[in-house]
């Protein structure tokens, strides 16, 4: 067992779990940590390193949270098998994740934002404010739940635009979703059954299966998760987007939302974990209310992050929990430090307090909006061979191409044409016999300006007629 070679950089922003996890990534993928190489232990990295237990901890945690490594009981971490590095192999026919170093023209992944139009000018200013002589405290370490200040402007902002209703005191800063849904799988109950919608955003089940704890699919429709299903696998917690569900963009309906609540009320144990994804980019009609906001029994979590509406490698997000879970979490995570840097949150609660976050929304809800309409309109002489699903809201759309091809001809022709397009297969526990293929396009980060080169070419992969 090599020590590892990591040169850790203290002069940047950047947290240092978040470096060493990134360097170990990058190890695995591009094959110099071979596979089913064991780690060294978290006390002689961290030794060699010089840096802290909970740093290694933290980093591996996170890599065997997103399935690079494997937790051996007694034993350490070790590099998952190549098989199961893979996204799902032959099922789905995506290349292994080792493969997608690739360099294309066009990425239409669905969880990439706009860079050109951030507001660096006013993100500097409040920077340089921060790094000064009178905020020396800052340098220290702050509240376990994150800076009061940051909860405070996140409480008042989720009250306006999301109808969430909550105190600072409720509301817990992590670094990332990952870590935050990493807390609550050791809040609930040891012997928890958990529902995740499918399709869906699965990062929570594979969470979950590091823990042993069993996880059901629940089937989506136009009307979003199947209540129904839950009462049959017996599940406690169910994981849900209500107000934009990913990838379909389909809206939990009233009826559903209530079953949902009034099913979560009946057992003490039963929560609902509410990630609201997508949720500040609404195109047609009013804003979804917030699950959340229904609730009188105290049963939904509510999740959000500023990965979307700012900047992903901010790795702020955060969780508001219902009063009786807040009172564990206070008991039991007592010893926990922020993961988040408490120079970033200083910086953000001034970008908030000062408008600046809510005037950046502004501008970007309009930017995507534009984005949007170049797509659909250029998308629309082919409407009785492409099906669109989803165009109401969010950073991404729904394909459904009846052309021909099947999902590996879809990614392969577009491959040819250097486009990365991503499957429905990708987000999917129980995969679709005999269904048409669905593509999930993510538009928000192709420039404005490249966008129309970007889907022409995509059509013309396909073998649709093109200007």
């Amino acid at each position: 067992m090599n020590m590892l070679s990591c040169v850790l950089n203290r002069e940047i922003t950047v947290p240092l779990y978040e470096q060493l996890y990134e360097y170990i990534k990058t190890e695995i993928i591009e094959g110099r940590l071979e596979f089913q190489t064991k780690l060294p232990s978290k006390r002689k990295l961290a030794q060699h390193l010089h840096i802290s237990g909970n740093t290694v901890e933290t980093a591996y945690e996170q890599l065997a949270a997103e399935g690079y490594l494997e937790v051996k009981a007694r034993k350490g971490y070790y590099v998952m098998d190549l098989e199961d590095l893979e996204y799902a192999g032959a099922k789905s026919n995506i290349p292994p994740i080792h493969e997608l170093k690739k360099t294309y023209d066009y990425h239409f992944h669905p969880s990439q934002i706009d860079t050109e139009h951030f507001p660096f000018a006013q993100w500097r200013k409040y920077a340089k404010n921060t790094m000064d002589f009178a905020n020396q405290e800052l340098l220290l370490l702050g509240d376990a739940q994150g800076e009061y200040n940051l909860r405070r402007e996140i409480a008042t902002y989720l009250y306006h635009a999301r109808g969430v209703i909550c105190e600072p005191e409720q509301i817990v800063i992590g670094a990332g979703i990952e870590i935050l849904l990493q807390q609550l799988v050791l809040l609930f109950e040891r012997n928890s059954i958990y529902g995740v919608e499918d399709p869906g955003y699965h990062l929570f089940q594979k969470i979950i299966q590091n823990y042993g704890n069993p996880t059901f699919p629940l089937e989506v429709d136009e009307d979003g998760i199947k209540v129904e299903s839950i009462e049959k696998h017996k599940i406690d917690v169910v994981y849900v987007t209500p107000s934009h569900h990913f990838p379909y963009g389909s809206v939990l309906s009233i009826n559903r939302r209530t079953k949902l609540l009034n099913w979560a009320s009946s057992s003490k144990h039963r929560y609902i974990i509410e990630d609201d994804y997508d949720s500040e980019f609404r195109y047609t009609g009013k804003s979804i209310p917030s699950l959340q906001s229904m609730d009188q029994f105290e049963k939904v979590i509510y999740l959000g992050s500023f990965s979307k509406s700012l900047i992903p490698s901010l790795r702020i997000s955060y969780m508001v929990l219902p009063k009786p879970l807040m009172n564990r979490y206070t008991e039991e995570f007592s010893f926990y430090h922020s993961t988040v840097s408490r120079i970033d949150q200083q910086i953000l609660t001034d970008f908030m307090i000062q408008g600046d976050f809510e005037k950046h929304l502004n501008k970007m809800r309009k930017l995507y909006r534009r984005k949007l309409d170049i797509v659909l309109t250029l998308l629309k002489p082919y409407q009785n061979k492409i099906s669109i699903i989803g165009e109401r809201s969010g950073l991404h759309i729904v394909l459904v191409v009846k052309n021909g091809m099947d999902e590996t001809a879809l990614i392969n022709q577009a491959a040819k044409a250097s486009i990365k397009i991503y499957p429905m297969s990708a987000y999917s526990i129980e995969k679709k016999i005999d269904a048409l293929p669905e593509i999930i396009l993510g538009f928000a980060g192709i420039p404005e300006a490249k966008l129309d080169d970007a889907i022409q070419l995509l059509l013309h992969a396909w073998g649709f007629p093109v200007k």
